[in-house]
């Protein structure tokens, strides 16, 4: 595809480029898992028995019935596999006033890799989430609190550690904060921001605020905990070739090999609020029958199930379809997704038959 080349006849020695932001999300997320060569890495995650009274009268078994100690895998395969090749011809180059080929990568970066960097991760961290919550109401001063509040209970009660956790907020949730006394707005304490796009702190952790089209519609905030989710980078790769076999120049190619996945022993740490309406919807938990187990989903959506007792949105086990095989005293448990919706929570159902 030709491009057009713009010859100078009267210059400025700046680049005049776009205006960019670093990562929002480096830095702020695990690192506690290794994919150096392997495309796919399985996760295995050490189930618990129950506690049981110790008897001190019994003949055997005074712990207790022993049971087997399971395990959970989920795996996580790499899929984002991106490029970039550019040409800057040595002539042209000689009739620009500026080093092109030094100018470029950088440029490059700011302008199109780490946005797409970024709204890819923040993509997969909203469908992803352990917990989504829909609401009509959109997000105002008098009920910002409130919803991040609930966001704050649900990692307390899960337990998930105030250390390692990140508000990232849209731009009219983060004005909405402004006016509200239980957030710390860094400009008027007068303290610098310790994080690229921290802007403040709200119960104990920093507030970062993101570009309105990182986020998908309807996303007003994510509360993150680092140890939730990962995003591998597997290649980070950039080079410059002087002229090439074909190319009188130079030839500047990147390539960058990545991905993002939530561990689902930890999903608890990643919580969403959307606000729905119009194309926006939160898909709604699928019903499972007591009887027989069969699982009824919401027109156009697929559901997958477990009978393992396993979380199905992160477990290797599950399986897609509405008549899970089972019987009298079989977990199941099933959600539902759908193109253009948000993923439904976790329905969980003991079968009677």
């Amino acid at each position: 595809m030709s491009q057009t080349v713009n010859l100078d006849t009267k210059y400025s020695k700046k680049i005049d480029q776009a205006f960019t932001i670093a990562s929002l999300l480096k830095g702020r997320l695990s690192a506690e898992n290794e994919f150096v060569g392997a495309r796919t890495v399985r996760i295995h995650n050490i189930n618990t028995v129950p506690l049981n009274d110790y008897n001190r009268g019994a003949s055997a078994n005074r712990y207790g019935e022993p049971a087997e100690v399971g395990d959970t895998v989920q795996e996580l395969t790499m899929t984002q596999d991106k490029s970039f090749s550019g040409v800057i011809d040595k002539g042209n180059n000689m009739d620009q006033s500026i080093n092109k080929a030094g100018k470029f990568l950088g440029v490059e970066m700011s302008e199109e890799v780490i946005p797409a960097y970024d709204k890819y991760c923040f993509g997969r961290l909203c469908t992803l989430a352990g917990k989504i919550v829909g609401s009509a109401d959109a997000v105002s001063g008098t009920n910002v609190i409130k919803r991040m509040s609930a966001a704050r209970k649900w990692m307390l009660d899960r337990k998930v550690p105030l250390k390692g956790r990140t508000w990232y907020v849209r731009s009219d949730v983060f004005t909405a904060l402004v006016e509200c006394d239980q957030f710390k707005n860094l400009e008027k304490l007068g303290t610098k921001a310790v994080a690229q796009g921290q802007v403040g702190e709200l119960f104990g952790a920093p507030v970062v605020e993101v570009p309105e089209d990182y986020l998908s519609a309807g996303v007003n905030f994510i509360l993150l905990h680092k140890r939730a989710a990962t995003a591998p980078e597997k290649i980070h790769d950039c080079k410059t070739h002087i002229d090439p076999p074909g190319i009188s120049g130079n030839l500047v190619e990147g390539r960058f090999y990545y991905d993002l996945f939530v561990y689902g022993h930890k999903a608890d740490g990643v919580y969403v609020d959307v606000t729905t309406g119009g194309s926006v919807t939160v898909l709604a938990a699928p019903t499972i029958a007591k009887a027989g187990g069969a699982i009824t989903a919401a027109e156009g959506a697929t559901a997958y199930y477990t009978t393992d007792g396993t979380d199905p949105r992160y477990s290797l086990t599950a399986k897609a379809g509405t008549a899970p095989t089972g019987g009298k005293g079989v977990v199941v448990k099933a959600y539902q997704v759908k193109d253009g919706a948000f993923p439904s929570p976790v329905a969980t159902q003991e079968l009677t038959s």
